[in-house]
């Protein structure tokens, strides 16, 4: 292995290391993603209870995987306007405002695909 190699491999390593310490840092100072977080793991108990096909699970997967990464974007939105200004900007309030509105359609979305998915699975336990 030449040393060119080796160089772009340990950087490709700090990259992941330093998205991973990006992730641990939303999940320990976020509340909002621990509570996409908690909901995540009652929609993959439920997939699981209830046998979900494959492509709803690829659809679940999307959906979990969008709404952390959008809750963690929203964040990061949040703190680089913060950075910027202190002092209240409407523009600053507009840029958290339509980070968090982007955040909101997701979790919508994701509602009403986890209805979709779930809701005929649930009627039919109870007919």
């Amino acid at each position: 292995m030449n040393s060119d190699s080796s160089v772009k491999k340990n950087r490709l390593l700090k990259s992941f290391g330093f998205a991973l310490t990006g992730i641990k840092e939303a999940v320990m100072c976020e509340r909002n993603l621990r509570i996409h977080l908690f909901f995540s793991v009652i929609v993959i108990c439920m997939g699981i209870w209830l046998s979900i096909s494959v492509s709803e699970w690829l659809i679940i997967v999307l959906a979990i995987g969008g709404m952390l990464s959008l809750e963690i974007l929203n964040s990061a939105i949040e703190r680089v306007v913060d950075l910027v200004t202190t002092d209240f900007h409407p523009l600053a309030k507009t840029a958290k405002d339509m980070a968090a509105g982007a955040v909101l359609i997701f979790a919508i979305m994701s509602v009403i695909i986890g209805l979709i998915i779930f809701l005929p699975k649930i009627i039919d336990l109870f007919h």
